[in-house]
Protein backbone atom coordinates (compact mmCIF):
# COMPACT_ATOMS: atom_id res chain seq x y z
CA UNK A 1 0.00 0.00 0.00
CA UNK A 2 1.54 3.31 -1.01
CA UNK A 3 -0.02 5.26 1.89
CA UNK A 4 1.86 4.68 5.14
CA UNK A 5 0.54 5.42 8.60
CA UNK A 6 3.23 7.07 10.71
CA UNK A 7 1.18 7.45 13.88
CA UNK A 8 3.42 5.12 15.90
CA UNK A 9 6.44 7.35 15.31
CA UNK A 10 4.43 10.41 16.37
CA UNK A 11 3.21 8.68 19.52
CA UNK A 12 6.79 7.79 20.39
CA UNK A 13 8.05 11.35 19.78
CA UNK A 14 5.29 12.73 22.00
CA UNK A 15 5.78 10.10 24.70
CA UNK A 16 2.12 9.08 24.52
CA UNK A 17 0.45 5.69 24.46
CA UNK A 18 -2.15 4.68 21.91
CA UNK A 19 -4.48 3.80 24.78
CA UNK A 20 -4.28 7.32 26.25
CA UNK A 21 -4.80 8.96 22.85
CA UNK A 22 -7.77 6.71 22.03
CA UNK A 23 -9.41 7.59 25.35
CA UNK A 24 -8.75 11.31 24.84
CA UNK A 25 -10.26 11.48 21.35
CA UNK A 26 -13.15 9.13 22.14
CA UNK A 27 -12.47 6.09 19.97
CA UNK A 28 -11.77 2.51 20.93
CA UNK A 29 -8.26 1.16 21.21
CA UNK A 30 -9.23 -1.35 18.53
CA UNK A 31 -10.18 1.38 16.08
CA UNK A 32 -6.93 3.24 16.71
CA UNK A 33 -4.96 0.00 16.39
CA UNK A 34 -6.58 -0.72 13.02
CA UNK A 35 -5.63 2.75 11.83
CA UNK A 36 -2.07 2.38 13.14
CA UNK A 37 -1.67 -0.89 11.23
CA UNK A 38 -3.16 0.51 8.01
CA UNK A 39 -6.05 -1.96 8.06
CA UNK A 40 -8.76 0.68 7.61
CA UNK A 41 -10.03 1.94 4.30
CA UNK A 42 -10.83 5.40 5.55
CA UNK A 43 -10.67 7.82 8.42
CA UNK A 44 -13.16 10.53 9.30
CA UNK A 45 -11.75 14.04 9.12
CA UNK A 46 -13.23 14.63 12.57
CA UNK A 47 -11.09 11.80 13.98
CA UNK A 48 -8.03 13.01 12.10
CA UNK A 49 -8.59 16.52 13.49
CA UNK A 50 -8.78 15.18 17.02
CA UNK A 51 -5.60 13.17 16.54
CA UNK A 52 -3.79 16.24 15.25
CA UNK A 53 -5.05 18.36 18.13
CA UNK A 54 -3.98 15.87 20.81
CA UNK A 55 -0.62 15.19 19.17
CA UNK A 56 0.06 18.81 18.21
CA UNK A 57 0.77 17.93 14.60
CA UNK A 58 -0.43 18.30 11.02
CA UNK A 59 -2.24 15.51 9.09
CA UNK A 60 0.81 15.06 6.85
CA UNK A 61 2.85 14.09 9.89
CA UNK A 62 0.60 11.07 10.46
CA UNK A 63 0.60 9.85 6.86
CA UNK A 64 3.28 9.13 4.31
CA UNK A 65 3.06 8.27 0.62
CA UNK A 66 5.26 5.99 -1.47
CA UNK A 67 4.74 6.86 -5.13
CA UNK A 68 3.20 3.95 -7.02
CA UNK A 69 2.31 4.04 -10.73
CA UNK A 70 -0.37 1.44 -9.96
CA UNK A 71 -2.37 4.20 -8.27
CA UNK A 72 -3.38 5.38 -11.73
CA UNK A 73 -4.36 1.95 -13.03
CA UNK A 74 -7.95 1.57 -14.15
CA UNK A 75 -10.13 -1.03 -12.45
CA UNK A 76 -9.95 -4.47 -14.05
CA UNK A 77 -12.72 -5.70 -16.35
CA UNK A 78 -12.15 -9.27 -15.10
CA UNK A 79 -15.40 -9.25 -13.09
CA UNK A 80 -17.67 -8.54 -16.06
CA UNK A 81 -19.98 -11.40 -17.14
Amino acid sequence: MPVRITLDAMLQRRGLTAKAVAETIGISETQLSLFRSGKVRGLRFNTLSKLCFVLGCEPGELLGYDRDAGDLALPSDDNKP
